[in-house]
């Protein structure tokens, strides 16, 4: 009878191994992820849900909006989807106390983080120090109340970093994306539902811009 129940216990441990093999395999083994790859579509949809989960203050729905954006519409490992979500979280908690350009630079190092993991995916190499200063710029303008239209340009340089593509769509991305911004900006805590939908309908029209950039012809 011990021998028989000490043979049993082998097989789950060996069965419970495998399986945790398997697990780990999932999560970490590397993934062909692109950032190309993205539907403006359901981009637009996950973003508008990432910032109404983070200004009504739900941060493990915010979490997975941020996990789901690098999982199913870039393709990363959900290892690696995570980490981003993770990075992207931890830059915009740095940041949030800040009350100066200076203070604010703490987020450079996290931001750095975040635009390491998503190089992996870009179409071109990636300066990802320059990324992330650049990120952190428009951040901070839009604080300091620079016009859409401005900062909106600062939101397609970070895109030109990342995909190698410059032009009228890449610009329009990123002014159209800053729009949505100064739209839930102007609202502020009195949003409704409509607002809310008439910043997904802002946000994939940003999405398609960066669509049409992305698949213009090299000259």
């Amino acid at each position: 009878m011990g021998i028989r129940h000490w043979t049993w216990r082998r097989r789950a441990f060996a069965a419970l191994a495998a399986i945790l093999a398997v697990l780990v395999a999932y999560a970490a083994v590397p993934r062909r992820a692109d950032l190309t790859a993205f539907d403006p579509c359901a981009s637009a949809r996950l973003e508008t849900a990432m910032w109404r989960h983070y200004y009504e203050k739900q941060f493990v729905a915010l979490f997975l909006d941020l996990y789901r954006l690098a999982r199913a519409e870039q393709g990363f490992s959900p290892l690696d989807s995570a980490r981003i979500a993770i990075a992207a979280a931890r830059a915009a908690r740095a940041f949030q106390p800040t009350a100066s350009r200076h203070e604010a630079e703490a987020a450079i190092p996290l931001l750095v983080d975040y635009f390491r993991i998503l190089a992996r995916a870009a179409p071109v190499p990636v300066d990802t120090e320059l990324a992330a200063r650049t990120e952190l710029d428009w951040w901070q303008a839009r604080r300091e109340a620079v016009p859409p239209q401005t900062y909106g340009l600062t939101i397609a340089r970070v895109a030109t970093l990342l995909y190698g593509v410059d032009g009228e769509d890449m610009r329009a991305y990123g002014i159209t994306r800053a729009q949505a911004m100064a739209y839930r900006d102007a609202r502020s805590a009195g949003m409704t539902e409509s607002d809310w939908a008439a910043i997904a309908t802002q946000l994939r029209a940003s999405y398609r811009s960066l669509k049409r950039a992305l698949s213009a012809p090299a000259w």
